[in-house]
């Protein structure tokens, strides 16, 4: 099958395209610098905010993975929704099969953040123009370079005691970004998984406080933790840009999404693509046994 990955430079696009290739796929990694491209599958130009550019992207294809979002952005809630109905629109007249999209856990009944909120308009979105879509939501993907798990890599290695607002009380189910992959290798081709949205996390529901604890403890560091009742999310960003390489744009959306509880109430996925998930303390061994080794071959 010919799969285009739009996002396939990204975080979770660098590790997919491969996995792809390994599962017998034929891949097409959209980016706007197909030049200086040099994961797997066949590089082509491409860019969501530019419609006009999908249509040859796409063609040929049978299905897509969409990984992209900007976070960065300030607007990043109307860039994302109008990059999504460019997408959407492109892909059903290219006649794609499936778009498989990777959003974010969390319940349509609570008050979600802006970003939560963003990543559900990008979900309904993707599928305003026909094309089925299949849905993973997942929490906090913990990978070398991914963002949620630097900011909890960055915080516990650069501040021995830390003062924190209460976020740090609110659980989240972790899973490792190798799972992740594995997940959305294994609905790509599966029937049951057409047209539905599944919840994927690890085994571990842990609050954000006893990550940063666990991360300490495989590090052999000391670590000292103060909750305050009372820390704006303005501030938060602010405080994490100072101790963190996070801008402060996409700290205070994370931020924003950490009073959201974020843990798999359906765990159905785990009846279409069977395997047991990673822990937590392993998914952080890994990530940091791979930037130790991208550490040395700089």
């Amino acid at each position: 099958m010919r799969v285009l990955v739009a996002g396939s430079s990204g975080f979770v696009g660098q590790r997919l395209c491969p996995a792809l290739v390994e599962a017998g796929q034929e891949v097409r990694a959209m980016t706007r610098h197909p030049d200086t491209y040099d994961g797997a599958g066949e590089a082509v130009y491409g860019d969501v905010h530019d419609a006009g550019s999908l249509a040859t992207a796409l063609q040929g294809c049978a299905a897509a993975y969409y990984l992209v979002h900007s976070l960065d952005a300030a607007d990043f809630q109307q860039r994302d929704l109008a990059a999504a109905e460019n997408f959407a629109q492109a892909a059903a007249n290219a006649g794609l099969e499936r778009i498989v999209y990777l959003g974010g856990l969390g319940d349509d009944d609570d008050d979600l953040s802006e970003h939560l909120r963003s990543r559900r308009e990008v979900e309904h979105a993707l599928g305003s123009a026909g094309v089925p879509v299949t849905t993973l939501r997942a929490g906090i993907i913990v990978g070398h370079g991914g963002i949620s798990w630097e900011l909890t890599r960055q915080l516990v290695e650069h501040l021995p005691a830390m003062v924190t607002p209460r976020w740090v009380r609110t659980r989240t189910q972790p899973i490792a970004i190798d799972d992740v992959v594995r997940y959305l290798v294994g609905v790509l081709q599966a029937p049951e998984a057409r047209g539905r949205a599944f919840d994927v996390g690890g085994p571990d529901v842990l609050a954000y406080v006893d990550m940063m604890r666990r991360v300490a403890a495989i590090e052999k560091r000391p670590l000292v933790i103060v909750p305050v009742p009372l820390l704006s999310p303005g501030l938060s960003s602010r405080w994490l840009s100072l101790v963190t390489d996070l801008d402060t744009q996409t700290g205070r959306s994370l931020v924003e999404s950490m009073r959201n509880e974020v843990v798999v109430r359906d765990d159905s996925i785990r009846q279409v693509v069977p395997f047991q998930p990673m822990s937590y303390d392993d998914s952080v061994r890994a990530a940091l046994a791979e930037r130790a080794e991208a550490l040395l071959q700089l």
